[in-house]
């Protein structure tokens, strides 16, 4: 999937443009680079995606040439190039290609470099010092110069830029304190573990992308286009809708498409996170990525290379990492005041000892220069982030779609969630089990009934159309088709009002607040005690006939509720479904129920279960929208994948109700990584602030402590993508 350069721009606010960004390696160089742009005339709405290197800006290159962005950029130490280009070199000289992804070794990267020379400098300066002692103090010298020089130009443009409070003007004036107080071993050695530290963030930056991207290599480079009867090799970005391609036994399937002929297994975890093979046959949809496993197919193209499933989730996915959670939004706030507070520190403890109390002006300048190397927040704002990108992407790569920060935080601090029945808890495919004609017989009954639901996707409409059609029963002329949500269809045919519906609405027709005399109830409260969702034919208002449906329950879903209630949460079923019906399938399950719930009824519930803590709406994406937007998180499931890929907050592709469970698991596993990462980031520097003070914190550790924690937050939340299970997570 690759980017276009240039977007059509919203009226009135510029040429809309979209740059590839490399070089960056924690949430603080997207700050930095926003902070930069921000200041410029002419630039809106701009926006860096710190995990897919992408940043969009409106321009009105009247204010601001589009040279001039790209300048600022590179002057800031960061590469950039318009989106669509291949190579990109940052501002240090490393060479991406953007078109694919790949990064380069970090031996190949300018900020590698710089590394190896501060390091050949030091290790030069040690052994000059050893050779000759006479030179000792001045051998490191040049390695804290070259350092000096290329951290403090950097450190310029950003306080030019409007960032001063950067790691990069910590570090240079620490570095240039410790050269005039004589220090220069110190200074050396500060510039060498700082340049080490940002190329360790920058790979371990590289490996949290390259979780993500992972799925995008799923999709193979080339189909088998299928060209009359023989089959050629394309590149897949040249496959267009409509075409025929080959998938042969073993091959991964190299477009979303239709089977067209064929029979085969196809193992869809890469997408769905389902493990088991999935039994494909003419007619069935097929997913970019999957792995034939048996038979050869031919498959209809649905979908271009740049629209396949795979590459939405990926899009989806690199939108939902940029959007802050509540956590880091918070953290964000706290740091843009603590690192002046630690500044301000550091000024107190240089000034404060030897002008009031006398101290040693050389003791208190080394203190306070090494108090300024932990004022950088960097460990600290990448705390969240990180986590949460990696927990997004571990749910990716396992059929757990989280549409951002802010919902998988959510997600792990439910204490209820609500499930829809049909297509969410139960299969989705109800069946006719049986026919009860009240007058005439059941061809004339069926035929009735699937005249009226002709064309509606509802999952109740197309079991009774199917049966019709299964029976050989044609349809006839209706005029006047109109749904009554919640309670009818209905429609004119052969001068008669026909009416499909529930027994409630036969009910409301009757007008006694019984069912009609002529409607045998027993029969109806037989079906209903089986879980058998029953539906009244009425032709003029007089009922002329039964069908019982039944719809399966998933075959996880029992496993799927047992598991969200040893996490500690309560299932609650919400249907419209008539309450025998719900009761019986809420037994099977092990789960409450509220029955016979209109579209409205089912927004009071989510909002009385939002009185008793955070509330989760499992929806089918189709007809479960408020409820779904109601929820403290609305999860899509059995709609689809396009409907679970456009809907709700999150979405579980593989249908399946044990993804429940796998998601509060992951969130609370997330929020647990979070958690850790604060109290390691926060604890760490409390802990190297007291130790400044009394004088045992050298130069050297104050940088560790810093880029150290850094990497190790980084590391940490790398673990999340390491999760091959789900195993339980107490709750918050």
């Amino acid at each position: 999937m690759q980017d276009k350069t240039i977007e059509a721009a919203a009226p009135g606010t510029g040429q809309a443009l979209r740059y590839k960004v490399a070089g960056m390696d924690c949430p603080s160089c997207v700050g930095k680079i926003e902070t930069a742009l921000r200041r410029l005339p002419g630039t809106s709405g701009v926006g860096l995606n710190h995990h897919s290197q992408i940043l969009r800006l409106s321009l009105d290159e009247a204010a601001t040439p589009r040279a001039t962005v790209e300048a600022t950029i590179r002057g800031l130490g960061f590469g950039v190039e318009p989106a669509d280009t291949i190579h990109i070199a940052d501002g240090d000289g490393v060479v991406t290609d953007a078109a694919s992804g790949t990064e380069p070794r970090w031996w190949q990267t300018g900020r590698g470099r710089i590394t190896i020379l501060i390091a050949l400098l030091v290790g030069g300066g040690y052994l000059l010092s050893l050779l000759a002692p006479a030179v000792s103090e001045v051998a490191l010298m040049p390695a804290a110069l070259f350092g000096l020089a290329v951290f403090g130009r950097r450190a310029v443009r950003l306080a030019r830029s409007g960032s001063p409070f950067s790691i990069e003007m910590l570090m240079s004036v620490a570095t240039l304190g410790a050269l005039v107080i004589g220090e220069a071993e110190e200074a050396a050695v500060v510039v060498l573990l700082f340049a080490i530290g940002e190329l360790l963030e920058g790979v371990a930056a590289g490996t949290a992308r390259s979780g993500i991207r992972a799925l995008s290599a799923l999709v193979p480079q080339t189909a088998l286009l299928i060209e009359g009867e023989s089959a050629r090799a394309v590149p897949v970005e040249r496959l267009e809708v409509g075409q025929l391609v080959l998938v042969r036994p073993g091959d991964r399937v190299s477009a979303d498409g239709v089977v067209e002929e064929g029979e085969s297994d196809i193992d869809e975890s890469p997408v769905t996170g389902e493990s088991v093979p999935v039994a494909k046959t003419v007619g069935s949809p097929v997913f970019a990525g999957g792995i034939n496993a048996t038979g050869v197919l031919r498959v209809r193209v649905t979908r271009k290379a740049s629209d396949n499933t795979i590459a939405r989730i990926v899009q989806l996915v690199e939108e939902a990492q940029a959007a802050k959670s509540p956590t880091a939004r918070w953290i964000e706030r706290f740091s843009a005041r603590y690192t002046p507070a630690v500044i301000a520190v550091s000024v107190l403890t240089v000034l404060v000892p030897p002008l009031a109390f006398g101290g040693d002006w050389h003791t208190w300048i080394y203190r306070g220069l090494a108090l300024l190397l932990i004022g950088c927040p960097c460990a600290l704002v990448l705390s969240t982030p990180a986590a949460i990108a990696s927990g997004i992407a571990a749910g990716a790569r396992r059929g757990l779609l989280i549409k951002g920060g802010a919902a998988l935080e959510a997600i792990g601090k439910v204490r209820t969630i609500a499930f829809d029945k049909t297509g969410t808890l139960t299969l989705g495919q109800p069946r006719v089990t049986d026919i009860v004609p009240l007058d005439g017989n059941e061809r004339t009954l069926l035929g009735l009934a699937a005249t009226v639901e002709n064309g509606s996707a509802h999952p109740l409409a197309r079991a009774i159309l199917e049966r019709a059609a299964a029976d050989g029963v044609p349809l006839r002329p209706a005029r006047d088709r109109k749904a009554v949500p919640g309670r009818a269809v209905q429609a004119v045919v052969g001068g008669r009002l026909i009416e499909v519906g529930s027994p409630r609405h036969a009910v409301e027709r009757g007008g006694a607040g019984s069912l009609p005399a002529d409607l045998p109830a027993d029969t109806v409260a037989a079906f209903e005690e089986e879980g058998k969702t029953v539906a009244v034919v009425l032709a003029d208002g007089r009922p002329v006939g039964l069908l019982a449906l039944r719809d399966e329950p998933r075959p996880d879903a029992a496993r799927g509720i047992a598991a969200l209630r040893g996490l500690g949460v309560r299932s609650v079923m919400l249907t419209g479904d008539n309450r025998r019906t719900g009761q019986a399938v809420a037994r099977t399950l092990g789960l409450a129920v509220e029955a016979e719930l209109l579209p409205e009824d089912k927004l009071r519930a989510i909002a009385g279960l939002k009185g008793q803590g955070t509330v989760a709406m499992i929806g089918d994406g189709i007809n479960d929208g408020p409820a779904l937007a109601a929820a403290d998180v609305g999860i899509a499931m059995g709609g689809g994948t396009d409907v679970a890929l456009e809907t709700a907050d999150a979405a579980l592709l593989g249908n399946r109700v044990e993804g429940v469970a796998d998601l509060v698991t992951l969130s609370r596993a997330t929020l647990a990584n979070i958690h850790q990462n604060v109290a390691f980031a926060l604890g760490l520097k409390a802990v190297f602030l007291v130790t400044t003070l009394f004088g045992i914190t050298d130069l050297w550790l104050a940088i560790l402590a810093d880029t150290g924690a850094t990497i190790l937050v980084t590391l940490n939340a790398l673990r999340l993508l390491r999760r091959s299970g789900v195993s339980p997570v107490p709750a918050p």
